[in-house]
C-alpha cells in the first residue's frame, strides 16, 4: 500500500510561482507513473500532468502548458509540480496519484493511490 503526501500548497497572487511535493511511503515511487490533478472549488477534479516512472515522458493539460513542471526524485521518493504565471483559475486542491500500469494516463480511473490534497489559492 502506496501513501503519498501533498505539501507546499498555499496563497500567492497572480503571476507568482509554487512547487508542490508529493512524498510516497511504503513503496517503491520507481514503479509508478506519477500524475497530478486539481479541483477547483464547485468543478469536478480535472487531469494537470502526468511523469512516466522513468521520468522521460511528460504530460500536461493544455491550461497549463508551459506553466507547469513536473519532475520526480526516485532517490527520494518524491514528485514535484513546479507551478509558474499562476492564474486566479489555477486555484484549487492538487493531489497527486501513483499508477502502477504499463503505460501513462490521463485518466483518474487509472490511478491506484491517491494523496490527501493540498490547497493552492491564486489572489488576483
Amino acid at each position: 500500500q502506496v501513501q503519498l503526501v501533498e505539501s507546499g500548497g498555499g496563497l500567492v497572487q497572480a503571476g507568482g510561482s509554487l512547487r508542490l511535493s508529493c512524498a510516497a511511503s511504503g513503496g517503491i515511487l520507481s514503479n509508478y507513473h506519477m500524475g497530478w490533478f486539481r479541483q477547483p472549488p464547485g468543478k469536478e477534479r480535472e487531469f494537470v500532468g502526468v511523469i512516466s516512472r522513468d521520468g522521460v515522458r511528460t504530460l500536461y493539460a493544455e491550461p497549463v502548458k508551459g506553466r507547469f513542471t513536473i519532475s520526480r526524485d526516485n532517490a527520494k521518493n518524491t514528485v514535484y509540480l513546479q507551478m509558474n504565471s499562476l492564474k486566479p483559475e489555477d486555484t484549487a486542491v492538487y493531489y497527486c496519484a501513483a499508477d502502477r500500469s504499463i503505460m501513462v494516463t490521463t485518466r483518474q480511473l487509472g490511478y491506484d493511490y491517491w494523496g490527501q490534497g493540498t490547497q493552492v489559492t491564486v489572489s488576483s
